[in-house]
């Protein structure tokens, strides 16, 4: 799997199932420094992007979020002085799909 950030998010309803171990895995390599961390029993793709500040860190997370919007898959962003937590995962089935990895690829380009 290579160029997830040159693919688009697909509409995913509640009857898809979340990505197994191995897929995530396989998907992980395309998405270097992202971790998937267990959030109340939901997988979530994780980074944490540093700055020089806040305002680049507003800055950034602004982008991630018009990306967001355009693609209709929105993370959680924690925007702190000098940092921005970007987690990402499909709440329609509680876990991960691969338009995470695409997001997550998308976001390293911002």
């Amino acid at each position: 799997m290579t160029n997830l950030e040159t693919r688009h998010c697909v509409p995913c309803s509640g009857a898809a199932t979340p990505l197994g171990a191995e897929e995530i895995d396989l998907h992980r390599a395309s998405v270097p420094g992202w971790e998937v961390i267990a959030d109340g029993g939901v997988n979530r793709l994780s980074k944490v992007f540093t700055f020089a500040g806040f305002n680049e860190a507003m800055e950034f997370a602004v982008k991630v979020g018009r990306l967001a919007e355009a693609e209709g898959h929105h993370p959680a962003l924690l925007v702190e002085w000098g940092r921005v937590t970007v987690s990402w995962w499909t709440h329609a089935i509680g876990g991960l799909h691969l338009n995470d990895f695409i997001m997550a690829a998308k976001t390293d380009r911002v």
